[in-house]
């Protein structure tokens, strides 16, 4: 892709974008996936292209089409949203990279723990009044507190996977 991204604020467009994760359990036989249907976020594309904003996601909203399981995932062995009820990703620095790579390094928080996180996003689609960035990116549940495992039947890593679609902020 070479359409360089305007400049300027973003606003997330909720309604476009999706942020979803998948997990192995039942010692590896069962993946279990879900979405956060509460998405919010921001960014500024700065002059000399680089880029910086917050994602927002809350943490009630994860539906797994499971309510028994998705009243778990809110309690406190998981997201805890009664006293954590969002999840933030802070981009301190997104840079264009080779063709349509976007290098983000910036800090996730879960559960009011915060740690680093750098990934390799997409430029899918970028033009004077939208842009759509694609990644997916592990994440290590435990690093957060959430280390509930009821007879070691959750192992590995969480993968999370966003299509996130910015529009151009008004004036």
């Amino acid at each position: 892709m070479t359409v360089a991204v305007e400049t300027g604020l973003w606003q997330l467009d909720s309604t476009a974008t999706t942020v979803a994760l998948r997990h192995k359990t039942m010692w590896g036989l069962v993946t279990v996936k879900g979405a956060f249907t509460g998405v919010a976020g921001q960014g500024e594309v700065r002059a000399d292209g680089s880029a910086v904003g917050t994602l927002t996601l809350d943490a009630a909203s994860l539906d797994t089409k499971n309510a028994k399981r998705d009243t778990h995932l809110r309690g406190a062995d998981f997201f805890d949203v009664d006293n954590h009820p969002e999840l933030t990703f802070v981009a301190r620095s997104a840079e264009r990279r080779d063709g349509d790579t976007v290098k983000v390094v910036g800090q996730l928080t879960v559960r009011g723990i915060s740690r680093p996180l750098s990934l390799d996003a997409r430029l899918v689609e970028a033009d004077a009044e939208t842009l759509t960035l694609e990644a997916e990116f592990p994440v290590d549940r435990a690093e957060f507190g959430m280390g509930w495992n009821q007879l070691g039947m959750i192992r590995g890593l969480t993968t999370v996977t966003a299509t996130l679609r910015f529009t151009r902020a008004a004036a």
